[in-house]
């Protein structure tokens, strides 16, 4: 009897002690939910490290860091550095990026041409026409060879600052979003990641100038993952990063995005 006793002691401090063990939660904004299954991986990875990460989902892409800096949530994921310094200069946010995470290529894509070499005198090439993403599709033509900007430095260059065009080409501004419907009727055009995929475009294998981290000079277009800048050294945060920087991500991004990011760890 003593010894039923004493077992069921033994269990009894067992469970208070393992029920002692607090799980931290860490709220997780993004956008746009095929990145879901990027953040799962992650989930799963530090779910043993008695770490729950909850996703919340964002429609605009002034929310997140708002959230972020106002402690709705801990951290966020959506965004490139262009994006992220705009924000924390013009808006005051105490945000730090904590990890670098990939490139979301903007490649070239064309229906009426294989190889960018085949760019002829005065051809048509579409860009979108927000600032953003019109001048670094403007520094995608020039790693291409197609064009020269005057100043590398230029954040966002204009179609004025573009110091030589060899070919005369012709290039077409339009709403990013409308830039797949073009492609019968230009040679090429330069195509957000997102709305390639969207178009059902593979980014790997359609395109016929792939984007790279080394077309450009810093650092603007690489996505992070940002904290408040209070946290930037939260050992949880570290460990999240770990789990993000993993091949087992990288092995997502080949398979479920095909190519269309490309890890900068």
């Amino acid at each position: 009897m003593k010894k039923i006793i004493l077992f069921l002691s033994f269990i009894f401090l067992f469970s208070c002690s393992n029920s002692g063990k607090n799980t931290n939660i860490v709220k997780v904004g993004y956008i746009g939910e095929s990145d879901r299954v990027i953040w799962e991986e992650v989930m799963s990875q530090v779910s043993n490290e008695n770490i729950q990460i909850e996703l919340i989902s964002f429609a605009d892409y002034l929310l997140p860091n708002q959230a972020l800096n106002d402690g709705e949530i801990d951290l966020n994921n959506f965004q490139h550095y262009a994006f992220f310094n705009n924000e924390v200069e013009t808006k005051g946010y105490k945000l730090t990026a904590i990890a670098d995470t990939c490139l979301a290529a903007m490649n070239i894509y064309s229906q009426n041409i294989t190889n960018i070499n085949e760019i002829k005198e005065g051809d048509k090439i579409a860009i979108p026409n927000d600032p953003s993403n019109g001048g670094r599709a403007l520094k995608v033509l020039e790693s291409a060879g197609l064009i020269k900007l005057k100043d590398k430095s230029i954040a966002n260059p204009e179609l004025i600052d573009i110091s030589e065009n060899p070919l005369n080409i012709e290039i077409v501004e339009v709403d990013a979003g409308s830039i797949y419907s073009l492609l019968p009727d230009v040679a090429c055009a330069v195509i957000n990641c997102n709305f390639a995929l969207n178009f059902g475009l593979n980014p790997d294998e359609d395109s016929i100038f792939k984007d790279n981290p080394s077309n450009y000079a810093d650092k603007n277009y690489i996505n992070i993952i940002a904290a408040r800048t209070e946290d930037k050294d939260n050992e949880i945060y570290k460990k999240i990063v770990k789990a993000y920087q993993s091949e087992e991500v990288k092995n997502i991004y080949n398979k479920d995005f095909k190519g269309a990011y490309i890890a900068v760890w």
